[in-house]
């Protein structure tokens, strides 16, 4: 059987490292005596047929996932899915009918109320679709926000906040006021003031979406290259796909408050779990998304030790112009081992069915 073929196994966990936010069984229900269904027959039901029997609302149903330190793990589904009750759930700006939720350690869903505080101040972040941003404070001191919050001396907060203002890609612009700034430069200003504190996770919740195409892309950029940098927990929401595979290193797909797949970008592109990722993800440029692993063939005795040579994990976009420039096919080695081997016409199936449709 080719990899091809074959069914690929998606894991809603990461195989190795230690989980920096943990969910297990996660519920929302909106309405009276929510924690009564809970356990109950009513729990089976749908989100349409709970409400008509009972006036509740689920907004999060028995969602469970890790996330891995350092890994951006996107959340996405159309308006009304639960992602955005569920990312207020993991720190109780929201308060979950039941379940666990774990950051670092801390039991979330079992902290008082002072614990809760400090792991907002110290540990975690959020960054909003709307700014927040203070109008009569300038840019550097909205970004000192924070600092100023956990009693940081202003000389050292603003100090800290310098470096941030610069770090964002706001240079020059410290002592400019919200109301001077654009869309996309007021958005830099809220990713500021979230990284000003140093945070172990950052929670993103439709952060972009108010912002025009291409300011909304540089974010998105800037997202990633952020990432590169300093290698924070992301939590990221959005109900647009192009916006999840660009950032995400795992997705999350949510329909009515339930999780429908978690997997990689190709895993959700190549191997959707249900019709309905199926036509999510049905405009997706495949060749953009998937690696060689989709298309490579199990290698044979009398194939070329010629060609050359690529991971699985290389996006077959990258890997066209070199393998239909070679004489032989692509060998596609892991760990020092020969796991397959990629054919032109594997290539031109994938580039021309797109460019076609």
């Amino acid at each position: 059987m080719t990899t091809s073929d074959a069914e690929t196994p998606v894991s809603d966990e990461p195989e190795t490292r230690a989980a920096a936010l943990s969910v297990r069984g996660l519920w929302k229900i909106f309405g009276p005596r929510a924690d009564r269904i809970i356990g109950t027959p009513d729990a089976d039901l749908s989100r349409a047929e709970l409400k008509e029997k009972t006036g509740c609302v689920v907004g999060v149903k028995d969602v469970s996932f890790e996330v891995a330190p350092g890994e951006v793990f996107v959340v996405m589904g159309l308006s009304g899915s639960g992602k955005s009750t569920l990312v207020r759930c993991l720190t109780r700006l929201i308060e979950p009918t039941a379940g666990q939720v774990d950051i670092g350690g801390m039991d979330v869903t079992a902290a008082h109320p002072a614990g809760l505080r400090a792991m907002r101040r110290n540990q975690v972040s959020m960054v909003f679709q709307h700014f927040g941003l203070l109008p009569h404070r300038q840019v550097i001191d909205n970004i000192a926000y924070g600092l100023e919050i956990r009693g940081v001396p202003k000389k050292v907060r603003r100090q800290q906040a310098a470096e941030i203002v610069d770090l964002v890609g706001l240079t020059g612009y410290g002592s400019s006021y919200p109301d001077q700034l654009s869309g996309g430069m007021q958005q830099r200003v809220g990713l500021g003031r979230a990284l000003a504190g140093d945070p172990a996770m950052m929670l993103f919740d439709e952060p972009f979406s108010a912002l025009d195409p291409l300011i909304r892309r540089d974010m998105q950029n800037e997202v990633i290259r952020l990432q590169e940098e300093l290698r924070k927990t992301m939590v990221f929401i959005t109900h647009d796909l192009s916006e999840a595979l660009k950032l995400g290193d795992r997705i999350l797909i949510m329909r009515d408050g339930e999780v429908v797949q978690i997997g990689t970008p190709d895993e959700v592109v190549g191997a959707p779990a249900d019709d309905y990722v199926r036509d999510f993800t049905s405009d997706v440029p495949r060749s953009h998304v998937l690696t060689l692993k989709w298309v490579m063939r199990d290698p044979r005795p009398d194939d070329s030790s010629e060609g050359p040579v690529m991971t699985s994990d290389t996006i077959v976009r990258a890997a066209a112009q070199a393998a239909l420039a070679s004489d032989h096919p692509v060998r596609v080695i892991d760990d020092g081992k020969l796991v397959g081997i990629v054919d032109d016409d594997a290539i031109l199936r994938v580039v021309v069915a797109e460019e076609s449709a």
